[in-house]
């Protein structure tokens, strides 16, 4: 008889950054022990959902087999993690693991994954990583020839200088004329930056709008990038390219105030894990955020890779 697989609610909001991060634990959690997970969609607002949690209720599809884990990240996963593990019975029974820095204590779930830039310091349920987890990992085949470039967009924690943004690329390209490039946008790119871009670069940079590639164009490409030059507004490529094994380097946008979000990327570089304009590129860092994460937390609840027997 075999071990049952170790059944995972990723309760989801939608949002395709918060999700990206709970599926670079799953992966790494299915390489680890036999796995089955469900998507499954936070619904209502807070309000509803701490009615969900009074009443021990979580809503999923019919059918959905109960979770022995559930994983969320975003605030609007937050209630639905504790009403879903209250609505399948507590540790060890199930567990509940949001993966940001939550707005309710920490006390409340079984454990968090926050990112060490958020300062919460390590604590009994606080599973510390560098930066925010995702599924990223190197090609096994990197073309030395392909350079990547990756540009966001005005944000809370940073304005946006989009002549200062298109001189800096044209820096970039210029100062490798053999590498080929591949150049994509974020939702949070003004519509006039795609347009300045292709006018001004020569025909070796393809410009890609993010808005009409293929959900899979950017990590594929970034996998298999030797450099990927990213605008410090975008924390979570960062981490990304780090993830993906490429070489990094920042390109310079104005903080809109100092803090810990705008500093990450002065840390990086002053880590030696990337680069900005007119610096040599350092060599890859190759994070695995997500292994180590499943690591901890597994050997945390060992009784996770112990499921019932089939």
């Amino acid at each position: 008889m075999s071990a049952a697989p170790l059944v995972v609610w990723q309760l989801s909001d939608g949002k395709r950054g918060h999700e990206r991060q709970v599926e670079g634990l799953l992966d790494a959690l299915a390489t680890r022990t036999p796995l089955e997970s469900h998507r499954v969609m936070v619904s209502g607002g807070r309000l509803a959902q701490l009615v969900d949690w009074l009443r021990g209720q979580s809503h999923a599809p019919p059918g959905t087999p109960a979770p022995r884990l559930v994983l969320g990240a975003g605030s609007a996963t937050e209630l639905a993690l504790l009403a879903a593990r209250r609505a399948h019975g507590s540790a060890p029974r199930c567990r509940a693991v949001y993966l940001m820095r939550p707005s309710v204590p920490v006390r409340c779930f079984d454990a968090c994954i926050v990112p060490r830039h958020d300062g919460l310091g390590a604590r009994a349920k606080v599973i510390e990583s560098e930066g925010t987890l995702s599924p990223m990992r190197p090609a096994t085949a990197r073309d030395a020839g392909l350079g990547l470039i990756l540009l966001g967009g005005p944000s809370a924690h940073h304005d946006w200088d989009e002549a200062a943004v298109i001189a800096q690329v044209e820096r970039i390209v210029a100062a490798a004329p053999t590498m080929r490039w591949q150049l994509s946008d974020s939702r949070r790119s003004p519509g006039t930056l795609l347009p300045a871009l292709r006018a001004r670069l020569p025909a070796r940079v393809t410009c890609v709008s993010s808005r009409d590639s293929a959900p899979d164009w950017l990590p594929t490409t970034l996998a298999r990038a030797a450099v990927a030059w990213v605008s410090a507004d975008s924390v979570a490529m960062l981490y990304e390219t780090l993830s993906a094994g490429a070489r990094l380097g920042i390109i310079d946008v104005p903080p809109r105030r100092a803090d810990r979000i705008s500093a990450i990327a002065s840390a990086l570089v002053a880590r030696g894990w990337a680069a900005t304009i007119g610096m040599a590129l350092p060599a890859p860092v190759r994070l695995a955020e997500a292994a180590r994460c499943a690591d901890a937390l597994l050997a945390r609840w060992p009784d996770l890779t112990h499921g019932e027997r089939a």
